[in-house]
């Protein structure tokens, strides 16, 4: 029995002294969250009139799933730039339209989730909607998908104009048949957006911002947005009708990757 008792004893203790050890890795690895610096805004608490349809939180992006760093599907981005969207907004409300923003910052650990998926080559399910002409081999190369982003900058959005009275975007089902980014309005996924001749995250050459197929209300909805937002500080992408940058950018050579999550931002006083 002494014997026993004795080993029993031995194999207790190490058996704590491990859970000892283990606990106190999984202390060290459990890192708080950062935080975003506190002239970063929610959106909505400069100017609530504009929509937020925040694709990455939800199935319907060329993914095909939630990406990560999206906690809640809320528009962040630094307060200069909100103000300047807020001015825009301003403007486009007179003119019986108003804005709505699809991606606004844009966490590291998101613009990695886009590298991976790029990086698997059996993964297409969402082909046929966003991508139908490009081969995925081609992604970087073609420069759909980066390593960096502007997004994670924290002064750059994707947007369109919606006319008022703006009607609801019916949600996307996982699943349903996919129909090219590039089709005629009426036949490419349900967006209460003007018709700008391709749907959000088209990647399609149809998708730059002058491309001259590009004619008629299509160009003229195009030209609204970008003369719109080009008048007050913001610089388009050349190769995205909807993606611009509020220029000067307050942080433009910092990459944050706090979570999209009203929890990373300073309250405000």
């Amino acid at each position: 029995m002494t014997r026993l008792s004795t080993a029993l004893r031995g194999l207790v203790t190490t058996l704590a002294a491990l859970l000892a050890v283990t606990a106190a890795s999984a202390t060290a690895q459990a890192k708080p969250e950062p935080k975003a610096p506190e002239d970063f805004v929610a959106l909505r608490s400069v100017d609530p009139t504009i929509i937020q349809e925040m694709r990455y939180f939800t199935p319907h992006n060329f993914v095909g799933e939630r990406i990560d760093g999206y906690r809640q599907p809320i528009c962040i981005l630094t307060r200069p730039a909100a103000e300047a969207l807020h001015k825009a907004q301003t403007r486009l409300l007179r003119q019986g339209y108003t804005l709505k923003v699809y991606d606004c910052y844009r966490p590291q650990r998101a613009v990695d989730h886009f590298v991976r998926w790029a990086e698997d080559l059996d993964d297409q399910a969402m082909k046929a909607e966003f991508y139908p002409q490009v081969d995925k081999t081609r992604l970087f190369e073609d420069g759909y998908i980066a390593e960096k982003s502007g997004h994670s900058r924290g002064s750059t959005m994707d947007l369109t104009i919606v006319r008022l009275p703006a009607m609801p975007t019916r949600p996307y089902v996982p699943g349903e048949t996919l129909v090219p980014c590039y089709g005629p309005q009426g036949e490419r996924f349900p967006d209460n957006s003007v018709d700008m001749g391709t749907g959000f995250d088209c990647f399609d050459t149809l998708a730059h911002t002058l491309d001259p197929r590009i004619q008629g209300v299509q160009r003229a909805n195009r030209l609204l947005l970008k003369g719109t937002l080009d008048n007050l500080g913001f610089v388009n992408l050349a190769e995205e009708w909807w993606h611009f940058t509020y220029k000067p950018e307050p942080y433009p050579d910092t990459y944050f990757d706090f979570p999209v999550s009203k929890k990373s931002l300073t309250p405000s006083r």
